[in-house]
């Protein structure tokens, strides 16, 4: 039973009344939601999708995603998240690289027009959701079995990227995902039927697919959604829903806190007995805020989209260190390399900083046609080498200290640098760019950019910030845009960030 599509067949199976997905009146169970699945799986094996056929999703956080998810599983096809708020520019490449001849998202201009030249298939979702193609779906002959798959098939492609090149799809495989959300449930949350996920993480991101949604249908959980975060709309549906578990970025407990000091009555979240924080560091300030807060214990962890996600994680039965990202879960080995082939940081040194390097069943299978992308991620002892700083202390607890990579997280999301200079450099004043990211005390880090005009040329900073804004997701766009004469540069010409970070 390797394809995550046996999850929700065995759980509508054991638990057929119980409810599957909440969103705010709409409740799907499990028996309902497998109807849906079999109807819309036979419409997409009437349309050509099967093993292998990579589809697009492109939703929020609707009961039609998790329906889509599993229907495109059941077949032996990929799934290949994207961000609902994508434009025409980033929704045309994830097609074309990834190859997804069908796409399932929410109407638009920029998904059609951009689907049109990809020669994809839109399969559009209204508000009504998918009531309209699952009835569609009667005159095709529902799927009820699982197509089989290999442990090391892939089942979903996850785009993400480095400083330099356009996005890297990394392929998690079957078992990845298997293993990871396993672990998740039963190490790290203790999940049950009893138990209400709240889903606020985007389930497009590795996080909240693994953490939320597929380790409550894999255990019959409820899964409650938000479409998008909005910490008042959150706290109600926590406190409505009877909330057990919650998993989020750092900005969204500050958020939360932010609102609950904003109105006279504090919701009562005493349902509450687990939350867990990843994505960034977390404040220590705002764990213990929210702890005290709430009664409630936050379980902070680290993991990346290349490890499907959960690496490392402060576990609910053993000691917890506040500021650290925990140890290696089950399954997973960590080491700290230290740079240009030094060795590795032995154990006990807590002072040593190194690159994380990760090992495990959770390591993706590599990134999608790209070898030598997938050579110099993962070594030939098969460990990923992480990008981030950390050290480890004695109790082998591991504490991030920077990242290597320019990657700016905004709010939770990652914004890579390379992608926004491009855009400027598009543009026909600009001679140079330089993207990074700056403090910011709500978001964590807030998208600044540093501009030379060409000899000549004119432009204001707000006619560049609004020629991104126009081409990429809300929370990509730089809000500052800061003309220079010339970008700082070290001996070889290239630009010194670290000195634009001072200023």
């Amino acid at each position: 039973m390797t394809n995550l599509a046996h999850n929700l067949a065995r759980t509508a199976e054991q638990h057929p009344d119980r409810p599957a997905v909440v969103l705010d009146d709409l409740r799907l169970t499990y028996a309902e939601m497998e109807h849906s699945v079999r109807r819309l799986a036979g419409w997409f094996r009437s349309q050509g999708v099967g093993e292998g056929d990579r589809v697009a999703l492109m939703l929020p956080n609707v009961p039609s995603f998790p329906v889509v998810y599993h229907a495109v599983l059941r077949l032996g096809g990929v799934v290949v998240p994207m961000n609902p708020l994508f434009r025409r520019r980033e929704i045309a490449f994830y097609l074309q690289d990834s190859g997804a001849r069908l796409i399932v998202a929410t109407p638009g201009e920029d998904v059609e027009s951009a689907a049109a030249a990809e020669g994809a298939q839109l399969m559009a979702i209204g508000p009504e959701g998918l009531s309209s193609w699952v009835h569609g779906a009667d005159a095709t002959e529902p799927v009820t079995e699982v197509v089989e798959r290999a442990g090391d098939d892939t089942a979903v492609i996850l785009y993400t990227s480095g400083t330099t090149g356009r996005p890297k799809g990394a392929e998690l495989t079957c078992d990845n995902l298997q293993t990871n959300l396993a672990t998740s449930t039963e190490t790290l949350l203790h999940l049950g039927p009893e138990d209400v996920v709240m889903g606020c993480l985007p389930l497009f991101h590795v996080f909240g697919m693994t953490v939320a949604l597929n380790t409550a249908v894999a255990t019959g959980a409820a899964l409650t959604l938000v479409p998008r975060f909005d910490p008042t709309k959150v706290l109600q549906v926590m406190e409505r829903d009877r909330a057990t578990v919650f998993a989020g970025v750092p900005t969204m407990y500050g958020a939360m806190l932010a609102a609950v000091g904003a109105v006279q009555t504090r919701p009562d979240l005493s349902a509450l007995r687990v939350a867990v924080s990843g994505g960034a560091s977390l404040p220590l300030e705002v764990m213990r805020r929210f702890e005290e807060t709430f009664g409630c214990t936050i379980l902070e962890g680290y993991g990346l989209s290349e490890t499907s996600p959960v690496a490392s994680f402060n576990h609910p039965d053993r000691e917890r260190k506040a500021g650290s990202i925990g140890v290696p879960v089950r399954g997973v080995e960590m080491k700290l390399a230290l740079p240009e082939g030094g060795g590795d940081v032995p154990p006990g040194d807590g002072e040593a900083i190194g690159e994380i390097c990760i090992r495990g069943e959770n390591i993706m299978k590599g990134y999608w046609r790209q070898p030598e992308a997938t050579a110099a991620a993962i070594d030939e002892a098969g460990w990923f080498h992480s990008g981030d700083l950390a050290r480890r202390d004695e109790d082998g607890f591991y504490f991030i200290v920077d990242r290597t990579k320019d990657m700016i997280i905004r709010g939770g999301l990652n914004v890579y640098p390379r992608e926004i200079e491009e855009l400027l450099y598009e543009h026909p004043a600009v001679a140079e760019a330089a993207v990074i990211g700056v403090p910011h005390a709500e978001l964590g880090e807030e998208v600044a950019a540093y501009v030379v005009l060409r000899p000549g040329a004119e432009a204001t900073e707000a006619e560049l910030v609004e020629h991104v804004r126009s081409q990429v997701a809300p929370y990509k766009y730089p809000r500052t845009v800061t003309l220079i004469e010339e970008l700082p540069k070290g001996a070889t010409g290239k630009i010194l960030k670290r000195e634009l970070r001072e200023r």
